[in-house]
């Protein structure tokens, strides 16, 4: 038990810095947004991954050169994937509003990436921790489902009393929307799924005098190759399409690269510390551990939210969400006693 305590831990700060990375983006403008994004992609997929790898991996390089072809390429291939799904998460907002693709996207993503290992683990895995991963997982999706219903709510109060809010389409286009969202769900979860399929490349960074938990660090630095090289290719194109590189020439721009970076930061130190966590937790880590961040960052992101005051006046919606919120803390408490099962 106790050395699954430091894992799980690990998680849960995790879950601090996947929970509030959202906040920079509120601060895009002036900057065009793909010139927004080609930063933060920057800082947070290359480099602060490759300055945190290079401090703690000895001889990076060497591990690098020396991993698995196939291991290279399904993890960049996975990164690339989960780029993917990221263009298509903003495309659905478009068709179905923000609440609804969040709840969709979060949903898949956390459930996908969890299962997918555990299906490909099944036989590694103790068998008396299953029904605590299967139940957590369907309590997860439940929660999911509920924090949803909360944020449409909130979003039809807001339209009732005169508040912008995100428009949402009709018919075939709301179905349109729905499938959009569900594809994005999916492949976000690619990005667990990449990180699972690196374990090779941990045990050559422990070879070199890699700490365990450490060698996460080497296995994102491929997955991220791929996740780069979607993203950054995203926006300069959208960059030359749009004629926007005068964007950093933009009076004010100063803070939206301030928060460009902190947001980058934010975020890898979100799937740095996690990874962290998996590296430690051994075969059951993903199935464990990916779920578990994404259902506490959801709780940090509506406590967030809760403060910049996106809540305020909406008593309903805030029990439910509320309601949901407890669900998750449940659902936690269940994947983290399955860790515990790992060994009996």
């Amino acid at each position: 038990m106790n050395e699954l305590l430091l894992p799980i831990m690990i998680v849960v700060l995790a879950s601090l810095f996947q929970g509030t990375f959202g906040i920079g983006m509120k601060y895009v403008k002036p900057l065009a947004w793909e010139a927004w994004w080609i930063v933060h992609a920057t800082v947070a997929m290359v480099v602060f991954p490759l300055a945190w790898a290079l401090l703690v991996v000895p001889d990076l390089c060497g591990v690098i050169a020396q991993a698995p072809t196939n291991e290279l390429v399904a993890g960049a291939a996975l990164g690339f994937a989960w780029g993917i799904g990221g263009i298509m998460f903003g495309v659905s907002v478009g068709y179905i509003g923000v609440s609804l693709t969040y709840g969709i996207v979060m949903g898949l993503c956390s459930i996908a990436g969890a299962l997918i290992p555990f299906f490909l683990r099944f036989d590694s895995i103790n068998k008396a921790s299953i029904p605590f991963i299967l139940a957590g997982l369907a309590l997860l999706a439940v929660a999911v489902y509920i924090v949803t219903i909360a944020g449409l709510r909130r979003d039809k109060k807001l339209a009732e009393v005169g508040g912008e809010i995100q428009g949402i389409k009709k018919g075939k286009a709301f179905r349109t929307g729905l499938v959009i969202a569900s594809a994005s769900g999916l492949l976000s979860a690619m990005l667990a799924v990449g990180f699972d399929n690196t374990v090779e490349i941990g045990k050559l960074a422990e070879q070199a005098g890699a700490i365990p938990r450490n060698t996460a660090l080497a296995r994102w630095v491929v997955v991220l190759a791929g996740a780069y090289l979607m993203n950054a290719g995203y926006a300069v194109m959208l960059l030359i399409k749009n004629k926007s590189f005068g964007s950093f020439k933009t009076p004010g721009m100063g803070k939206a690269l301030k928060w460009a970076v902190i947001a980058g930061l934010l975020w890898f130190a979100a799937l740095g510390t996690y990874g962290q966590g998996v590296a430690l937790m051994g075969d059951m880590g993903t199935m464990i551990c990916w779920p578990t961040m994404l259902g506490l960052s959801l709780i940090v992101s509506n406590i967030a939210a809760l403060m910049t005051g996106e809540w305020k006046g909406m008593a309903g919606p805030l029990k439910l969400m509320s309601l949901g919120v407890l669900v998750i803390i449940v659902a936690t408490v269940l994947m983290s006693y399955a860790s515990t099962l790992k060994g009996a």
